[in-house]
């Protein structure tokens, strides 16, 4: 089983504009709702590409029960714990000549809320994979991820760290699975601009030196590099396509990555099916849907 952990999911509010002027009314030619947040947008990946999986986090409010039964709808299996005050945060996308974002900070997490969190993670067992994605709410200790890998040591569970600067260094000791900085996480981990392949590739393995076992690093338009335990570097390429959306693309490659390493035990190939997912994401309103992946998919193998 594969659980994904969104400790702050939340509705995203897209609007989309011709274009925005501060300090003006702005009418808007397209709005949507959807559910957001990394683990869930892996969880939503993964159900097109026909793996199950469980997501986990905190809900509250009415914003939590329109993430439940998004989710539902989805089918998606998901036991989030109900807080019982404030709401699921919603957050505010404009997609205008820009892309703007305004993210709330969501309902306080008490502790013992976390601990019943912890409590559930006891379910996990050999040969299953969480992933642990995105920033910890202000509410919860800035260690809520050391504790929650503390709590499952000594399984054979292969551990996904997407988060930054900090928060994925205190998580190496772990020895993740899988963690996946885009360039720009790099040079805000190593303190300078990371401005070359050489120079990627000397970060990455620092990366792995201390501790985590396999390294993509997304370059955008360049496509990614994945620096494997088997000692290998694999690259995957991306489509010359119009980009219509960037949220949700990088959890889209983990959950493409993690469902084509369960099919096959291949790195290539799940490099290469997570960067379809990638790139799908990217050229889609929303996360991409299993048949755009699919197209993506095989244009990338047959070179674009």
């Amino acid at each position: 089983m594969i659980y994904t952990l969104t400790l702050n999911p939340s509705v995203d509010y897209v609007v989309h504009l011709d274009r925005f002027v501060s300090g003006m009314t702005n009418r808007t030619i397209e709005e949507e709702y959807t559910i957001g947040g990394k683990g869930i947008n892996v969880s939503c990946i993964l159900a097109e590409l026909g793996v199950q999986s469980t997501a986990w986090g905190f809900t509250a409010g009415f914003t939590g029960e329109a993430i439940e039964q998004g989710l539902k709808e989805r089918g998606i299996c998901s036991e989030f714990i109900r807080l019982k005050d404030g709401i699921s945060r919603i957050n505010v996308k404009l997609m205008a000549d820009t892309e703007t974002e305004i993210n709330a900070q969501g309902p306080r997490i008490a502790k013992h809320d976390f601990e019943q969190l912890l409590q559930k993670t006891d379910a996990i067992r050999d040969g299953d994979t969480i992933v642990l994605a995105g920033s910890i709410p202000k509410t919860l200790c800035d260690t809520a991820y050391e504790r929650i890998l503390e709590r499952i040591g000594g399984r054979r569970v292969r551990i996904v760290v997407d988060a930054t600067q900090k928060l994925l260094l205190n998580c190496l000791p772990y020895q993740p699975f899988l963690i996946k900085p885009n360039r720009q996480e790099l040079s805000e981990l190593f303190g300078r601009e990371v401005r070359d392949f050489q120079d990627m590739e000397r970060c990455a393995k620092s990366l792995m030196e201390q501790g985590a076992r396999n390294v993509i690093v997304s370059l955008g338009g360049e496509g990614a590099v994945l620096l494997a335990e088997d000692g290998k570097t694999y690259h995957s390429h991306t489509l010359r396509q119009k980009v219509l959306n960037t949220v949700g693309a990088g959890d889209s490659m983990v959950a493409g990555f993690l469902a084509g390493y369960e099919q096959t035990a291949d790195y290539h190939y799940a490099l290469q099916l997570g960067a379809a997912c990638g790139n799908a994401t990217a050229f889609s309103k929303r996360l991409a849907k299993k048949e755009t992946i699919q197209d993506v998919f095989e244009k990338l193998v047959q070179g674009g």
